[in-house]
Order: structure tokens, then sequence, then C-alpha cells
């Protein structure tokens, strides 16, 4: 800002609940602040800017995000309906006059969320951005933008936050107390998103009971398929409550893998005293090996992606709990 020199395109990448979409507009207020020093990105948080971005009103800020019920940013979204193909959505917005007299700004959350042809519409726009506007796009990988994305964006890289500021930030906002939180903290991965999640007593209590199944073990398949579908259905009937509770519980899986691995390697398998635990009973089992591990670490993280795009969530949670037993079947029948 001081020198002038502002992007037109940047690239946030994080974990997600590590501050991107919080930071993101916090940046787009200091850019749209008529009253505050913009070499210093320092909103006032007082004009009538500042008060119209804080309420999401701003007409000069526009916001992308997948809507809850799609799995993918809707085309329309970013070039408009068919019948108005661009004449709206983000990519037609972007380039009008600011109403302001300042900047234009856009985020797209989710943005690992484009299909292809969007991907294609929002390139044209990245190669040749309107003049006096900003592109904010948020990540939680690299590998999920497109190499034309990539490089014509500035990389931003997000950090997961320290445990303790982590816990600080969990009292201030009341998602726990602070004894509470401190413990959450040290097992929520530095995301406020995931400490949430892992405030509630169920998800907890679901979480202890997943790693005290032998996992790595045969015949777990019919256990682990039954709790992994009585959690994502004690979520109600919504499809939306349902995909993000079987999401999170497959990532718990994946990160129970990853913790044997470690274990297995000889290194430390983390700060959770359920997870140093469960690791331990898992590598005295024979013939376990890292490739094996390896092996099911991805095929967790494929049905995380199966979920995603909104398969049938009976049939991912049988066939993931089939395909872990076979690998287990397979490992102590070459041992």
């Amino acid at each position: 800002m001081a020198s002038g020199r502002v992007t037109g395109t940047f690239l946030f990448v994080g974990p997600p609940g590590v501050g991107k979409r919080t930071f993101s507009l916090k940046l787009a207020q200091a850019l749209l602040c008529q009253e505050g020093t913009n070499r210093s990105l320092d909103p006032c948080g007082e004009c009538e800017d500042c008060r119209l971005t804080e309420a999401g009103n701003h007409p000069d800020l526009i916001t992308v995000a997948k809507p809850a019920d799609k799995s993918e940013i809707p085309l329309s979204l970013l070039i408009g309906p068919p019948e108005n193909r661009m004449r709206q959505g983000l990519c037609h917005d972007i380039g009008l006059k600011p109403f302001r007299g300042g900047r234009r700004i856009a985020v797209i959350d989710d943005a690992d969320e484009l299909n292809v042809e969007g991907a294609n519409a929002l390139l044209k726009t990245l190669e040749e951005p309107p003049p006096r506007s900003v592109i904010i796009l948020l990540s939680n990988g690299t590998d999920r933008q497109l190499p034309t994305i990539r490089s014509r964006s500035q990389l931003v890289r997000f950090a997961p936050l320290e445990t303790g500021d982590l816990a600080r930030l969990m009292a201030e906002l009341d998602i726990a107390k602070l004894q509470d939180a401190e413990r959450i903290a040290l097992i929520a991965e530095g995301s406020l998103e995931r400490a949430r999640q892992l405030a509630d007593p169920e998800v907890l209590e679901f979480r202890r009971e997943l790693f005290s199944l032998p996992l790595v073990e045969v015949g777990q398949s019919q256990a682990l398929a039954k709790l992994l579908l009585a959690f994502t259905e004690a979520a109600g009937k919504e499809a939306s409550a349902r995909r993000d509770r079987l999401r999170l519980a497959i990532g718990f899986m994946a990160e129970y893998f990853r913790a044997v691995t470690r274990a297995l390697a000889g290194a430390d398998p983390g700060p959770d005293p359920t997870l140093q635990r469960a690791s331990a009973a898992a590598v005295k089992q024979p013939g376990l090996d890292l490739e094996q591990l390896a092996d099911m670490t991805q095929r967790t993280l494929e049905a995380i992606e199966h979920v995603d795009r909104n398969g049938h969530q009976t049939m991912i949670v049988e066939a993931l709990a089939d395909d872990l037993a076979r690998r287990a079947a397979g490992r102590l029948a070459s041992a």
C-alpha cells in the first residue's frame, strides 16, 4: 500500500478455521475505509464505509461462497444465470465503477469448490483484472487451484493458530471455559473451526469411542460403520448437517492413522492423550507397516472427497469400513 503496488489477486492458503476469511474482510475494510490511513492498513472502524463493510452491505464488496446445499460454487455466481450471462455475477460486478469512489473488492470463500468451468471463467477476469479492483481467493491448499490461477495470484500462507492463542480466543468467544479451552486447543490442530466442533461434548465422546476401536485390526468393519452412521444421523435430517458430521468423523479417522504412522516411525504421535494411547496399542499389531498405514490414510481422505461430492452417505461409510477391513486382512495374510 505504501508503494502503491497492491496486487490485483491474492490467494490466501491455510487450514480451515485459522482466520483467512476474517483477515480478508478486515483487509477489505482497510482498503475501503475513507478515514483511516491506507498506508498502514488500519481501518478507522467508525466511518460509513467501515460500518457497511462490517455489516456485509458495502456496495463495493462482493462475496461469493458455496451454498450450503451445493457441492460446488455455481457458475451463475461468477457469470450470471443463463439468461443473463456476463451481465451478472462476480466477473461482471468486479468490473463496475466503484460506487463510493474507492475500490471494488471480491472475496471468494470456498475457492476450492470452484469447478473447472467456473475456474476457467474466473481466470479470464484474473488475466485482465479491472483497474482498482482486488480479488481474494480463500483456499485450504494450493493443489486445489488451477496452476494458471496460482500463477496469477500473490500467495499468502496462513499457519495454524498457536495453542495458547487458540485457547484464549475460545474463552473470549465463550466457546468454552478457559480450562476446557486449553484442553480442547491441544487437539484442535490450530483451527478455531475445529475447536468449535470439539467443544460439543457429543463430538468429544464420539471421538473417544472411535479411537477406542482398534481400527488397524481385522473384524472392525461392522462396529465402525455402525458408529459412523449413528454419529452422522444424530445431526438431524438436514443433508448439509449430516454431511458436515460425516466429514468430521472420517477426518478423525485420518487423524488416527497419521498418529499411528508417527508412532510406528518412532516419532511423537501428538499431544492428545487419547491418541497417544490408541496409537501405542495399534503399533503392537503384527505386520503393521508404514506403507499400509499410508494406504489406509489415503483411503479415508478419498472418503472425505466422496462426502464433499454429495455421495450416498451410507454407501460411503460401508465401503470405507469394508476397504479398511480388507487392507487389514491383507496385511495379516502377507505377514
